[in-house]
């Protein structure tokens, strides 16, 4: 075997021509699942087809057969040609787009280059329903400097987009009262718990009109939603390409418009492509004419990039076998809006949207459980079971194990105004028997909290 462009196959590997009945239960045959395994939580870490890993082996047998070859000279091409591939996915110039890890990597890549006034008046705004990894990012800055502070827009959903941008509004309003700046606001495309669509677009719109920067936390977004990053113009945007595009972990889009990219000056972590600013250093890697902001993404010290590679046969599979990315969102948010209404008859409580539907135009929704913590609130059933403060911890963890050794399957469960929320990923190797199913189970599941069982 020679290395990629050497006598290796460049073909991804199709089942056929793309058709209606694509989608659904037969879909499983295409992927790595174990045949007892039920996958509803596509969200959490994403997966990927046969074909793409026939592809991801390829590229790590190649870095094996002559590695310098690979590395130094075959992989920026390939990178080059993933990045062009994703550019038009999200409609961004391909001068904008990198890839990280994930979108963790993403986001503390911006925080971290920041460059903080020593004032103390920098104010970094999120929301209550922020990933925690990207809170604790803002955390440590504030534990680091002690010049920086935060601040939190509370949210209890259902809540209509009009209202989460008033309440940001009045935040930015009310920090700016305080003798203090909204330095840059965090929020997602889509949130992780609940998984219900953020008003990512009119936020940044938002953030323009105040002064604020927008770090955009798409870890949810590429693949399940219509992205137009051309369109919203966001300050950084990051995007997992692990979750919903089909591409290897971890692999994240990161895209920076080229007025900001001079506020990066260096990768997480620091590596060949940064640029000392009193010193010349040698580069040990082949001369390149991008621009530096690409150069500096391209090479990161010596990792396994390979899930960087796929993202361009990700791409083409979703093509070529599912018949593109409009075909795929059809599917899935139909899929998403009519299985989530089945599990919530089936459990006889409520799935979670707004006033104006807008919560479920994405891949996931979340449907509540006839479980209480503490004591029934508003809309409560006779039949619902309540589970006391100090039990809710073990409950929650009981569910999560119970699920996977029992009905192998899992679910995100999270607590959200009081009570116990599963969250569904419709995804296209999913059916609505799928979730007739998780329904069922749930409706079980939950009996059996109600009869103390976790005790």
């Amino acid at each position: 075997m020679g290395s990629i462009g050497q006598g290796s196959s460049q073909e991804l590997p199709v089942r056929g021509k793309p058709e209606a009945s694509v989608f659904g239960s037969a879909m499983r045959k295409d992927f790595l699942f174990d045949p007892e395994w039920r996958n509803l939580n596509h969200g959490s870490f994403g997966t990927y087809p046969t074909a793409v890993r026939t592809k991801f082996r390829e590229y790590q047998d190649a870095s094996e057969t002559r590695p310098d070859v690979f590395i130094r000279y075959e992989y920026p091409k390939l990178l080059d040609q993933s990045r062009d591939a994703v550019a038009k996915i999200i409609n961004a110039p391909d001068n904008t787009c990198v890839f990280v890890p994930n979108a963790t990597v993403g986001v503390n890549t911006v925080f971290r280059n920041l460059v903080w006034n020593p004032d103390g008046n920098d104010v970094i705004v999120s929301f209550s329903t922020v990933y925690e990894a990207c809170a604790k990012v803002a955390d440590y800055l504030v534990d680091y400097y002690g010049t920086i502070s935060t601040r939190e827009v509370e949210l209890t959903y259902p809540i209509d987009d009009a209202e989460i941008l008033k309440r940001f509004r009045d935040t930015v309003k009310q920090i700016e009262a305080e003798g203090k700046r909204a330095r840059v606001a965090i929020f997602d495309v889509v949130s992780s718990r609940p998984g219900v669509v953020f008003p990512w677009e009119d936020m940044v719109k938002a953030c323009k009109e105040l002064g604020v920067l927008s770090m955009v936390d798409g870890a949810q977004g590429i693949g399940m939603v219509k992205l137009d990053l051309a369109a919203a113009d966001p300050d950084f945007f990051v995007s997992n390409c692990h979750k919903w595009l089909f591409a290897p972990r971890g692999c994240a889009v990161f895209y920076v418009p080229v007025r900001n990219q001079h506020m990066l000056p260096t990768t997480l972590a620091t590596s060949h492509g940064y640029q000392p600013k009193t010193v010349t250093r040698n580069v040990p890697l082949p001369p390149s004419t991008k621009p530096p902001f690409i150069t500096n993404f391209n090479f990161v010290g010596t990792l396994d990039n390979s899930p960087y590679l796929c993202v361009k046969d990700a791409i083409k599979w979703r093509q070529e076998v599912l018949g593109g990315e409009d075909k795929i969102l059809e599917y899935l948010w139909d899929l998403n809006k009519k299985g989530i209404e089945i599990v919530a008859d089936k459990l006889q409580t409520e799935y979670m949207e707004n006033s104006t539907g807008t919560m479920r135009n994405c891949s996931m929704a979340n449907v509540a459980l006839p479980i209480w913590t503490g004591k029934k609130g508003p809309g409560a059933k006779e039949g619902d079971s309540v589970v006391a403060d100090e039990d809710a911890d073990k409950v929650f963890h009981w569910l999560l194990n119970t699920m996977m050794g029992d009905y192998k399957t899992f679910l995100s469960l999270f607590i959200h105004g009081g009570r116990f929320w599963a969250r569904f990923s419709a995804q296209v190797y999913l059916g609505l028997e799928d979730y007739e199913w998780a329904g069922n189970m749930l409706k079980e599941i939950s009996e059996r909290v109600a009869k103390k069982e976790y005790q």
